[in-house]
């Protein structure tokens, strides 16, 4: 089991999520995840990855879904692992399913681009 970085990687909660993703000054990734989830601990490695990667650019995090189904629900994520990007108070882009590592890392650094761009 991969241990993660405390400092890379941040765990959303409701209680946090407006002064910590929304109210954010960067991007912010968001992990959808649940335990029982086999592509969510597949992807998680990746995720970790990107965290490492953007430090000082986004803010990479986790959210499970099971403890926080609000926030879940009020971002209409269905399937798990969704990725999120927010940006500027609002979800400008998502990622559902894990396309593999190279399918996250062109997805992050497209999203990010275009969250940037706007």
């Amino acid at each position: 089991m991969i241990q993660l970085a405390v400092s890379d990687l941040k765990n959303f909660e409701t209680a946090t999520f407006q002064t910590e993703v929304l109210e954010s000054s960067e991007p912010v990734l968001i992990d959808f995840w649940a335990e029982w989830c086999g592509p969510c601990r597949a992807i998680a490695p990746v995720v970790e990855q990107i965290a490492q990667d953007l430090t000082g650019k986004v803010t990479v995090g986790k959210l499970d879904v099971d403890e926080n189904p609000e926030i879940a629900m009020q971002y209409g994520v269905m399937g798990i692992p969704t990725l999120g990007l927010f940006s500027g108070g609002r979800m400008v882009d998502r990622l559902v399913g894990f396309p593999g590592p190279a399918g996250v890392k062109s997805w992050i650094a497209k999203a990010l681009e275009q969250s940037t761009a706007a």
